[in-house]
C-alpha cells in the first residue's frame, strides 16, 4: 500500500510541477500572453509550485523511507509556509476575479485599471496579505503547551491538527481561527460571487455571441480553480471541529494540497484557445529548431 501511495503522489506532484512550470515559462516566452490576466496566472502557478511542494515531498519521503517525524522547528516552518502560501492565492483568485470583472465590465477604463504597476501591487498586497495571516497564526499556534501526545493525525503540520495535541484551553483561539477564516476565506469568496454576478450580467448584455462564448469560457476556468481550491478549505477551517474526524480531513487536504495544483495549469490551458496556441507556437519552434 506504501508503494502504491507513493508511486501515485509522485506521478501527481511530477505532473504539478511540471504544468505550473510550464505555464509560467510559456506566459514568460510568448509575447501575446504578456496581458494582466496571465500575469495573474502566472502567479497563480508560481505559488502553486511552492504551496504543494512545502507538504508533497515530506510525504514522498514519509512514504519511501518510512520518515515520519518532524522536530518542533520544521512543524512551525511548514505550518507557516503553507498558511503563508495558501491565503496568498486565496487573495489571488479573488484579485483574478477583478481582472475579469474590469475586463469585461470596464474594457475601456482596463488599461488603467490593470496596469503593470497596479498588477504589481495586487500581487505584493496578495504576499504581504498571506504573510501576516501565517505570521499571527504561526505565532499563536506554538505557543500553546504540547505536554501529552506528540502524534499528529495528519500527513502535515495544519493548525486544526496541531491544536487537537494542546494541552490547554484553545477555544479562544478556535475562535480567532474562525474569524481569519471569514477574512480570508469567506471575504474574497463574497468578493468573487459579486465579480461573477457583475459579469454575468454584463454577459448577457452583450450582441455578439463570439463575445459571449469568450467571456464564458475564460471565467468558467477560474470559477472551477476557485471552486476546487476554497471548497475543501473552507470545510477544514469553516466548520467546528466536532463535524469532522482526522481522516477526513487527510482526504480533504489532499485536494487543495496535491490534486489542485495539478489540476489548475489543465483547466486554464484546456479551456483557453490562447494558451493552446501559444502551447503549439512555442512546441512548433521548438521542433523546427531541432530540425535545422
Amino acid at each position: 500500500m506504501h508503494l502504491f501511495l507513493f508511486s501515485m503522489v509522485v506521478v501527481i506532484y511530477t505532473l504539478a510541477m511540471a504544468g505550473n512550470a510550464a505555464m509560467v515559462l510559456l506566459i514568460w516566452a510568448e509575447a501575446r500572453l504578456h496581458t494582466p490576466m496571465y500575469f495573474l496566472l502566472s502567479q497563480l502557478s508560481f505559488l502553486d509550485i511552492f504551496f504543494t511542494s512545502v507538504t508533497v515531498p515530506k510525504m514522498i519521503a514519509g512514504f519511501l523511507f518510512g520518515w515520519i517525524s518532524i522536530s518542533f522547528g520544521g512543524c512551525g516552518a511548514q505550518m507557516f509556509f503553507f498558511m503563508f502560501l495558501g491565503a496568498a492565492e486565496c487573495i489571488l483568485l479573488a484579485l483574478m476575479a477583478y481582472d475579469r470583472y474590469a475586463a469585461i465590465c470596464n474594457p475601456l477604463r482596463y488599461p488603467v485599471l490593470m496596469s503593470r504597476q497596479n498588477c504589481l501591487l495586487l500581487v505584493a498586497a496578495s504576499w504581504l496579505g498571506g504573510s501576516l495571516n501565517a505570521s499571527i497564526q504561526t505565532a499563536l499556534t506554538l505557543q500553546f503547551p504540547y505536554c501529552g501526545s506528540r502524534k499528529i493525525a495528519h500527513f502535515f503540520c495544519e493548525v486544526p491538527s496541531l491544536l487537537r495535541l494542546a494541552c490547554a484551553d484553545t477555544a479562544a483561539y478556535e475562535r480567532v481561527l474562525f474569524v481569519t477564516g471569514v477574512v480570508v476565506l469567506l471575504v474574497p469568496i463574497a468578493f468573487i460571487t459579486a465579480s461573477y454576478a457583475l459579469i454575468l450580467a454584463a454577459v448577457l448584455r452583450m450582441h455578439s455571441a463570439e463575445g459571449r462564448k469568450k467571456a464564458l469560457a475564460t471565467c468558467s476556468s477560474h470559477l472551477a480553480v476557485v471552486n476546487l481550491f476554497y471548497g475543501p478549505l473552507v470545510y477544514t477551517y469553516m466548520l467546528p471541529a466536532s463535524y469532522h474526524s482526522p481522516g477526513q480531513d487527510d482526504v480533504v487536504s489532499v485536494f487543495y494540497t496535491v490534486l489542485t495544483p495539478m489540476l489548475n495549469p489543465v483547466i486554464y490551458s484546456l479551456r483557453n484557445k490562447e494558451v493552446t496556441g501559444a502551447m503549439k507556437k512555442v512546441i512548433g519552434k521548438c521542433g523546427a529548431g531541432r530540425t535545422v
